[in-house]
């Protein structure tokens, strides 16, 4: 294993953690409102609560990253979500303490990604990117898929206690291995951080949003996050109180998580290869591959608000994260493309914008349930969203440098 793959692997792992942990509580919630008998609404603001602390502190983590480095950012925001979740269940029965632990959680993950493309954007080459925010993206959805088939099985405490603890270990792995194997990355032979990070503030906070190509991705990215949301946040609800599954077949939800990472996968080789044989633009493969991600679940999300059984909803949801998939190697990659340099902040910027929709997706896809009584204006309103989302990227999306 070389050493780029080393980091890739330990960032993968980094995420795999990020996301399982945001899998446990639309699991959770099911059985723990049963038992604190929180009605709809009151589950929606606890869903919701996530995205209050993950919306707040993108930026910080791209700035972190930037002045700090990835080691010392990357570590401590794991072990503080880690902590997080693993309490979780000691307080479960205060709700102001769980929507603050979740608000908490929020916010350690928002340093995420961030300080991710940070490391990054500094030391992949563009020929290799694809592939690394595809196996990015894959480990977040093997995080998710792993977590959507045990924790049915289960008792909701042992729920955050395991994945609080793995998250925790994680954090000791990363630091006795980060120094010792990823340090020497600026001496590798093969040039492995020739593109430099300029980590000065010389670039105004105006340029991050003053270019068309930013505004693409950020409209792309937010268009991505409000079907993913909405998906993450209620599918686990959705098939048992609308469908009728019983608790075990929530562990079918990881299907869906297991088509995202592979075609994550296969895009991210494919878009690299189109791109090294030079028969495709990087801008025609970054267009082409956010097409695919942004159009095709619009198609399955539409379709899935007709479904009568189980197993025809896993199956859409399935051809539909898949398909989202595609966008790694579509315009999450571009940000390395038109700000090498900056990745990181417009990456944070651009999540911070992707996250609106996680603020409303509890509260007000509860609201309109219960105002008209179907979940279908709901998938209508998200297919519509993703269908703009793709018309604006691809008109206005570039792969030139504009930071």
């Amino acid at each position: 294993m070389t050493k780029t793959q080393y980091l890739i692997f330990l960032c993968g792992m980094a995420n795999f953690i990020n996301a399982a942990d945001r899998v446990i509580m639309p699991i959770a919630i099911v059985p723990m409102s049963d038992l604190y008998d929180w009605d709809l609404k009151l589950q929606g603001w606890i869903l919701s609560a996530f995205a209050y602390g993950y919306i707040s502190s993108q930026v910080l983590g791209g700035k972190a990253a930037q002045r700090f480095g990835g080691r010392a950012v990357l570590g401590i925001a794991v072990a503080c979500w880690s902590l997080a979740t693993f309490i979780t269940p000691a307080i479960a029965s205060q709700v102001h303490a769980v929507i603050f632990t979740r608000i908490i959680l929020g916010f350690a993950e928002g340093f995420c990604l961030p300080t991710i493309f940070h490391v990054f954007s500094s030391s992949i080459l563009l020929e290799e990117r694809s592939k690394a925010f595809g196996y990015l993206v894959a480990g977040g959805s093997v995080g998710q898929c792993l977590a959507s088939v045990i924790c049915p099985y289960m008792s909701w405490p042992n729920m955050f206690y395991t994945f609080g603890a793995i998250g925790l270990v994680w954090v000791v792995l990363w630091f006795m291995l980060y120094s010792k194997n990823m340090e020497s990355l600026t001496s590798d032979p093969q040039k492995l951080m020739e593109q430099k990070v300029d980590t000065t503030d010389q670039v105004s906070w105006r340029s991050y949003l003053s270019h068309r190509p930013l505004w693409a991705i950020y409209t792309a990215h937010f268009c991505m996050n409000t079907s993913n949301y909405i998906i993450s946040t209620w599918l686990p609800t959705y098939l048992q109180k609308t469908l009728g599954a019983n608790p075990r077949d929530v562990s079918f939800t990881a299907l869906p998580f297991i088509a995202n990472s592979i075609v994550g996968v296969v895009a991210g080789h494919r878009a690299d290869f189109l791109i090294a044989k030079g028969s495709w633009t990087v801008l025609s493969v970054r267009r082409l591959m956010t097409g695919i991600g942004l159009l095709g679940p619009a198609v399955f999300v539409l379709l899935f608000g007709s479904v009568s059984s189980v197993a025809v909803a896993i199956s859409y949801i399935s051809i539909s994260l898949g398909l989202c998939a595609c966008n790694s190697a579509g315009h999450l990659s571009n940000h390395g493309d038109v700000a090498p340099h900056h990745s990181g902040i417009t990456f944070a910027v651009s999540n911070t914008l992707a996250t609106l929709p996680g603020l409303t997706a509890g509260p007000l896809t509860a609201a309109a349930v219960d105002y008209f009584g179907t979940w279908t204006p709901v998938f209508l309103g998200v297919s519509l969203v993703n269908v703009v989302g793709a018309i604006v990227y691809i008109s206005e999306s570039s792969a030139s440098q504009v930071l």
